[in-house]
């Protein structure tokens, strides 16, 4: 490696070149997240209720976790969500309106032992899960 008094401009190159072998990097510039992601790289996104789900939790847990299929309204994406909350599912019913987010695990991945789940619900149709979960709001009837 250069180290010249003149040599600023090959070592500039260099970390230009050799920053493409960072997968962070590249994901980033070449906006490989939002490529692929539902959201479209948005923190949260509106959806249609299509289905309750209830989805085995791995190993060595063995729980059926409770969660929805969506259908984004941006782009008509399906994704899965996790309703989070005893009993939240609930308060959801087919042909809700959700707002997701999500659900906070590695690089934007499952997070615990919920397998292919990358989504929660954070809405029902404009109003807070966790309000309507805790009591302090009642679930307006469209």
């Amino acid at each position: 490696m250069g180290r010249g008094e003149f040599a600023g401009k090959k070592l500039i190159d260099h970390r230009g070149k050799f920053r493409w072998k960072k997968s962070d990097y590249k994901r980033r510039v070449l906006q490989l997240k939002a490529k692929h992601d539902p959201l479209e790289g948005a923190p949260q996104a509106r959806g249609i209720v299509l289905e309750k789900v209830g989805i085995e939790a791995k190993q060595p847990n063995s729980a059926i976790r409770k969660a929805v299929r969506v259908q984004l309204i941006k782009n008509g994406r399906q994704a899965t969500a996790f309703c989070p909350g005893n009993r939240a599912i609930t308060f959801i019913e087919e042909h809700d309106e959700v707002t997701i987010e999500g659900i906070g695990g590695r690089k934007g991945r499952s997070m615990g032992d919920i397998s292919g789940v990358r989504y929660k619900v954070v809405k029902v149709n404009d109003i807070a899960l966790y309000e309507l979960w805790k009591g302090y709001k009642e679930k307006p009837q469209r």
